[in-house]
């Protein structure tokens, strides 16, 4: 099987290939291209490969605008570093898709779901591209939530939330006045409801709004030290493997 790897970061262009070559060892990489600039001039110019991964958010842009220019009739399994709603756009579409930072698992599961949609793009259907981009757009997502405190209902402005975290096992909010509420949803599912633009998942435990962002400074080990307007309960670091997405997040206004 012939694949192909359209990604901005070397580093992590090398460790899926790893992760590709150890998960089906007749796999072989054979192009690892940066850019939709070369993404189209490689398509343009060479035999379709057996399989493609792109990670949505290239350096010139999102990686779909490859498909403007040129047909792709092979599968594409997307790579991101976002797991909200769009994702769903993806699997909607017959597409695959893996979260950064990659596991072994990931790539594995993801390479069996292209064997068993070979049949479907044999038959040369390229994805609904116009389909993946009405899904991109940033929506302007849920403007309240209904919370339970002191006996009380009460509707919380989306724009008066600074923070979403998860302490005790349970998810709460946390206002710019620093008024804090529980609510019964996942931090995944309250992701879900949330404009990308304006909310970014820094970890497992926290989901910041972009006006809560004080300033960002460097931090050991190439992780960044987010500090917002408001006290939080701990440090809040971003890896390093995270670390270019929440940049392009942070200029991406």
């Amino acid at each position: 099987m012939n694949i192909i790897i359209i990604e901005d970061e070397i580093k992590t262009a090398k460790s899926l290939e790893s992760l590709i070559t150890a998960a089906k060892p007749g796999a072989k990489v054979i192009a690892k291209l940066q850019s939709i600039e070369s993404a189209v001039a490689y398509f343009t110019n060479n035999d379709m490969p057996d399989l493609a991964f792109m990670d949505v958010q290239l350096s010139d842009g999102l990686c779909f605008e490859i498909f403007k220019s040129v047909k792709i009739t092979c599968p594409i399994i997307f790579c991101t570093a976002f797991d909200e709603y769009s994702l769903e756009a993806f699997k909607s579409n017959g597409i695959d898709y893996v979260l950064k930072p990659f596991s072994q698992e990931d790539i594995t599961g993801a390479l069996k779901k292209a064997d068993e949609l070979k049949n479907f793009f044999q038959q040369n259907t390229a994805p609904d591209i116009n389909s993946l981009l009405s899904a991109l757009t940033p929506a302007q997502g849920k403007k309240n939530f209904l919370v339970f405190k002191n006996q009380k209902y009460l509707n919380i402005p989306t724009d008066t939330i600074a923070f979403f975290y998860i302490k005790y096992d349970a998810t709460f909010i946390m206002c710019f006045d620093q008024q804090e509420y529980n609510i019964s949803q996942s931090l995944d599912q309250v992701a879900a409801q949330l404009p990308e633009l304006q909310f970014f998942r820094l970890n497992r435990q926290y989901l910041i709004s972009f006006d809560a962002i004080k300033e960002v400074e460097h931090f050991f080990q190439r992780k960044l030290y987010v500090k917002l307007t408001i006290p939080t309960p701990e440090k809040l670091l971003i890896h390093k493997d995270k670390v270019s997405v929440f940049l392009r997040w942070m200029e991406n206004r």
